[in-house]
């Protein structure tokens, strides 16, 4: 096919030799060429047993079918071919005239082939190199109607003897009219009339000239040249759009003047209505199997045209459960809310461990009506970006041991204080229970003492599977989630997690055979170690206690292993108020040892609204705890269903005895709280642990008591091989009430072997707890609801499992 521009080749020595060599090989392909166009020898005999195939069994063959992960359940198709066929005198001389401009100048004169684009085509592929361009419209018709796009000489050689022979059987109009009926020209568009109607909503008889221009164009590589396909495209088709021009005007289709005119700027583009084979939440499934199949390297002639075969890695029982859980949580919390449910948006992403298979996804209602996908949209992702900063401190000198600031404090070197979710104050913790109960403090501290820390902490993200993109701003908060990444990608780092460190990347398409039945393409599933399995376990112990005792409790109700993450990122509101501020977005991440799940809720047309309008009655803010979770919760029980509950490894306990992870000072005395803020810190905060039954009760009037004055200095005397149980012994004395911070306060301490008293009821905060925080068992605790509406089991049940008490484990119950 002709080009308006070829780039000059750098020139490159060349022996005498060589050149005679090459001149003479050129010389030998085009006296081939001139033989069989002669009918000379076996040439002949072949031209003369060659027929025209039915073009109606091979062009039957070009709609590809995407099927889900049985292989045998139909998604849906890409480009059945749309198209509805002219008669010559239907189809405008305008298109005719550009078409031949773009394509085959000399396509009236010419027998049907290019005897020096066949001596290109030929030499190229004699010497190694790939098919090059130069066809006759003819041959292209040839190419498109009965064979294929394989690049060999044999059917290179094929395409010549049909080509020869068509001629001599059809006219040159008929020719044409094959030829305008059966290109493609993108868009999904056979033909000149589905191309019209695809690019401009008009029929092919009111195409302008330079809409035609444009069409012809296009038709050469939509993929390039379609200015919706890509960026770039725009300037790409601007350029070849003029060369078609200056070629109508040199055969005489238009005047010179016309060509300058016309030539200015491209034709407007209206905009066109998609095809119906997007509609609904499916929609999103289909847009990213294209964009899969483009990306691992199939031409969009193949996608569209190819009579693939795409058996992706959805799950049909999954999906639609996925659309399900989101929409009905979604309409829930919009219900209880008074607001228009097509504000909230909630993103959905599931993905196989060990992997990489996306088992389901939800990106939005419709994918007509809003083509952005919620599920592959980066958006902050809150206290769920603490995990990596736990995998980047475990994989360097800490373990689940180590002790760090659960209070407010300011890094060296910075003016803004530290603080946690409505200034709680924790006193000293080790990692277990800072990822528990999301202390921001904690993961601060540590980052601050991690060599070249920040860093460090992107690093395991990256290292996950999630990608750097916006908000990854290297300082000592880094870990606090103004980081932003994709539903999609966070099911995927944290499935490397569970896993056991392996990271595999996320993909939809499983395998693909051709219109033949043969596989052309499968995806890799091996992936590559990013964490030592220790480390892979540990992370997961941690995220574990998020669920069985911490912010994520929620989902407990799963019935089975769970590890995971919740995360709720609150921004100061710039154009608000002093103090107002923006929840704008809630998560909830976690995974059984073989899915792992990702649920995202934002608000408004961006996603960058504030999620409190939509928040759970009574709360004090949108959680990722509350409808994130249920909306996980609801999701994983139906694919979970037919799974065995297995059970994650136990913890490594890795670098336990190693002598680092005391706080970079000693914490002073546990401070107060302040009284809880309406609106979120600048912070990226978490939300205290929830009761899954009962709404949170007024905030907290009363002050909390001190926290317990005893540290853990003790390390275990032994390697911890599963998970240890704490002691009993002696009672403790009875805990006081509490105020939203501790709960209910500390029983009396008792000694190591002790267990503690029973907490009276707490204020509104959780449960008070029995026993102090780093000996013994928790008593029972007192009633009490947080602001979250769940109950806090404190920190004696993780310490006192944890150095291996001897004995039965009494855990509080906060309310």
């Amino acid at each position: 096919m002709a080009e308006p521009t070829r780039n000059r080749r750098p020139k490159r020595a060349r022996t005498r030799r060589g050149t005679i060599a090459r001149r003479l090989g050129l010389g030998l392909v085009i006296a081939v060429l001139v033989s069989i166009i002669a009918g000379f020898g076996v040439v002949g005999v072949a031209y003369a047993n060659t027929e025209l195939p039915d073009p109606n069994a091979e062009f039957a063959t070009n709609t590809t079918f995407v099927y889900y992960r049985d292989g045998e359940t139909k998604l849906g198709s890409l480009a059945v071919q749309n198209r509805q066929s002219l008669d010559y005198d239907e189809i405008p001389q305008n298109i005719k005239d550009a078409v031949i401009a773009a394509e085959n100048r000399s396509f009236w004169e010419d027998p049907g082939i290019s005897i020096p684009g066949m001596a290109r085509a030929a030499w190229s592929i004699a010497t190694g190199g790939e098919m090059q361009g130069g066809s006759t419209i003819t041959q292209q018709y040839i190419k498109i109607y009965y064979l294929t796009s394989e690049q060999t000489l044999s059917r290179k050689f094929k395409e010549l003897l049909l080509a020869v022979k068509l001629g001599r059987e059809q006219s040159k109009e008929q020719i044409l009219q094959g030829y305008l009926n059966t290109i493609y020209f993108g868009r999904g568009a056979y033909g000149v009339q589905a191309a019209s109607r695809s690019y401009f909503d008009v029929d092919a008889k009111d195409l302008t000239v330079p809409q035609a221009a444009v069409l012809a164009s296009v038709l050469n590589n939509a993929s390039i040249y379609d200015p919706s396909a890509g960026e770039g495209n725009a300037e790409r088709l601007l350029e070849r759009y003029r060369y078609v021009l200056d070629g109508m005007a040199e055969v005489g289709a238009i005047t010179a003047a016309e060509a300058s005119e016309y030539k200015a700027e491209l034709p407007e583009f209206p905009e066109i209505p998609t095809s119906n084979r997007y509609e609904g939440p499916d929609g999103f499934l289909m847009k990213m199997v294209e964009d899969e199949l483009a990306r691992v390297g199939f031409s969009e002639e193949e996608i569209y045209g190819g009579g693939l075969q795409v058996t992706t890695t959805f799950d049909e029982e999954a999906q639609e459960a996925a659309v399900e859980a989101a929409q009905s949580n979604t309409e829930e919390a919009a219900e209880a809310a008074g607001e228009d449910a097509d504000d909230l948006h909630a993103a959905i992403a599931s993905v196989q461990v060990g992997t990489g298979e996306v088992l389901a996804l939800y990106g939005g209602p419709d994918y007509i009506e809003n083509s952005r996908n919620w599920a592959t949209t980066a958006r902050p992702t809150a206290s769920t970006f603490k995990t990596f900063a736990l995998a980047a401190g475990l994989s360097d000198q800490f373990s689940l041991l180590s002790t760090f600031r659960g209070n407010t404090f300011t890094p060296d070197g910075e003016g803004t204080p530290v603080r946690n979710e409505f200034n709680y104050q924790y006193g000293t913790v080790n990692l277990i229970q800072a990822t528990a109960q999301s202390i921001n403090t904690a993961f601060v501290d540590l980052t601050t003492q991690l060599e070249d820390g920040p860093q460090a902490v992107v690093d395991a993200a990256k290292k996950a599977g999630a990608p750097e993109g916006a908000g990854w701003d290297v300082g000592s908060r880094v870990s606090l989630g103004i980081a932003e990444v994709s539903p999609l990608n966070m099911a995927g780092a944290y499935a490397t997690f569970a896993g056991d460190g392996k990271q595999v990347g996320n993909h939809v398409v499983r395998e693909v055979r051709d219109a033949d039945g043969e596989v052309v393409f499968e995806a890799d599933t091996e992936g590559e170690r990013a964490f030592d399995e220790g480390v892979a376990h540990d992370v997961t112990y941690a995220l574990s206690n998020v669920v069985d005792e911490g912010t994520g409790a929620r989902v407990q109700a799963l019935g089975r292993p769970v590890a995971g993450k919740t995360g709720t990122n609150g921004i100061e509101d710039p154009d608000g108020q002093q103090g107002d501020g923006v929840v704008n977005s809630a998560w909830f991440v976690a995974y059984t040892p073989q899915i792992s799940t990702a649920v995202m809720y934002v608000a408004g047309d961006e996603g960058n609204s504030d999620l409190d309008t939509f928040r759970r009655p009574g709360d004090s803010t949108f959680f990722g705890g509350t409808y994130p979770a249920q909306t996980w919760t609801d999701y994983m029980e139906v694919v979970t269903a037919d799974l065995p509950a297995e059970q994650f490894e136990p913890p490594a306990y890795v670098n336990r005895d190693r002598p680092a992870g005391q706080p970079t000072a000693q914490p002073q005395q546990p401070q107060q709280p302040q009284q809880p803020q309406q609106t979120q810190t600048e912070e990226p905060s978490e939300e205290p642990s929830e009761e899954p039954t009962e709404e949170p009760s007024e905030e907290p009037t009363e002050e909390p008591s001190e926290e317990p004055t005893e540290e853990p200095t003790e390390e275990p005397t032994e390697e911890p091989t599963e998970e240890p149980t704490s002691g009993s012994g002696g009672s403790g004395g009875s805990g006081s009430s509490g105020s939203a911070d501790t709960g209910g306060s500390s029983g009396s301490s008792a000694d190591a072997d002790g267990s503690g008293g029973s907490g009276s009821s707490g204020g509104s905060g959780s449960g008070g707890s029995g026993g102090s925080s780093d000996t013994g068992s928790d008593g029972s605790g007192g009633s009490g609801s947080d602001d979250d509406g769940s109950g806090s089991q404190e920190q004696g049940t993780i310490t006192g499992r944890l150095l291996g008490r001897d004995g039965a484990d009494s855990e509080g119950s906060g309310g």
